[in-house]
C-alpha cells in the first residue's frame, strides 16, 4: 500500500490496515533518504502480523513538496506526530536509523503518548563531534554497506536535492549539539539501541551512552554489518525487534 496523506507525507504500508489495539510499527529513515531502504525490514516485520508504516519525512524524497525548505529535527518530529495522529495509529513501536533516531527521540520526548517502544539503529549524530569528522565517518562507512544500497541512496539524495541535504545536515548537527541528549533523557519508553559491529558512524561507546541516558534502555550489536544494519540483515533485525517487543531482551 502506498498513499499520500493530507499532510503531504508519502507513506508505504505493509501488513493489515491500522486498527485499534493491533501492533504497529513506524520506520523512520535517515538524513536525505526515503523509506525505500527500510522496505526489506518492513516486509519481514509485517509477515509476523505487525502493521508497518514507512513514511518519507517532509522535505525528503517523495515527500519533498510537503516542506518548502529543510526542516529542523523538532519540526520533523512534530510533523511526524501530526501524521501519526491523523492516521489514528495508537501507540507505535518506532524504529529509526541514523539521523532518524534524532527525529524519533524528539518525537518521543514531545509526544510520549504516541510511542510504545523505540528501536534506534546506529543513532547519529554524536554530540561534540564536528561536521567534517561526522562526514568522514560517513565516507568510511560507504564501502562497508551492501553495494545495492549505494545507488538507492544516491537516487534518494538527488530527489531530495543536495542543497536541502546539506541544510538538513547542518540542522541535525545543531540538534546533536543542543537537544539530542536532552530528548533522550526525557524518553521513558523501553528502548533498544542497536549497532552493526562495522559501523563507523555510531561508536560502541556512544551506543552504550544512549542506552544509559534513556529511562529504560538496553543495547545489542549485530556482527558483520555496518551503519544500515536493518538493510544488510533484515531477517536478523526483525527477529531482534520481535524479541524486544515481546519482552525477551533484558
Amino acid at each position: 500500500m502506498e498513499q499520500r496523506t493530507d499532510t503531504g507525507i508519502f507513506t508505504r504500508g505493509f501488513g493489515a490496515p491500522p486498527r485499534d489495539g493491533a501492533p504497529n510499527a513506524v520506520l523512520v529513515h535517515g538524513l536525505g533518504l526515503s523509506g525505500r531502504y527500510l522496505v526489506p525490514l518492513a516486509r519481514r516485520l509485517a509477515a509476523s502480523g505487525t502493521t508497518v508504516l514507512v513514511p518519507d519525512l517532509p522535505g525528503n524524497a517523495r515527500s519533498r513538496a510537503a516542506a518548502r525548505r529543510a526542516l529542523d529535527v523538532g519540526q520533523l518530529a512534530d510533523a511526524l506526530a501530526h501524521w501519526h495522529r491523523q492516521l489514528s495509529l495508537g501507540p507505535s513501536c518506532l524504529v529509526a536509523n541514523s539521523v532518524g533516531c534524532q527525529v524519533t527521540a524528539a518525537l518521543t520526548a514531545r509526544h510520549p503518548d504516541l510511542v510504545s517502544r523505540m528501536v534506534l539503529v546506529g543513532p547519529a549524530l554524536e554530540p561534540r563531534t564536528s561536521g567534517p569528522r561526522q562526514f568522514g565517518r560517513l565516507l568510511a562507512d560507504v564501502p562497508r554497506e551492501p553495494f545495492s544500497l549505494l545507488p538507492l541512496a544516491a537516487a534518494d539524495y538527488l530527489v531530495t536535492g543536495l542543497p536541502r541535504c546539506a541544510a538538513s545536515f547542518r540542522r541535525a548537527l545543531r540538534d546533536a549539539a543542543e537537544s539530542f541528549e536532552g530528548n533522550l533523557a526525557r524518553v521513558h519508553a523501553p528502548t533498544l539501541v542497536v549497532r552493526g559491529s562495522g559501523d563507523t558512524i555510531a561508536s560502541a561507546a556512544w551506543i552504550r551512552h544512549v542506552a544509559r541516558v534513556v529511562g529504560d534502555g538496553r543495547t545489542a550489536e549485530m556482527p558483520g554489518v555496518a551503519h544500515a544494519a536493518h538493510y544488510s540483515a533484515p531477517d536478523a533485525m526483525a527477529a531482534l525487534i520481535e524479541k524486544f517487543t515481546e519482552g525477551e531482551l533484558s
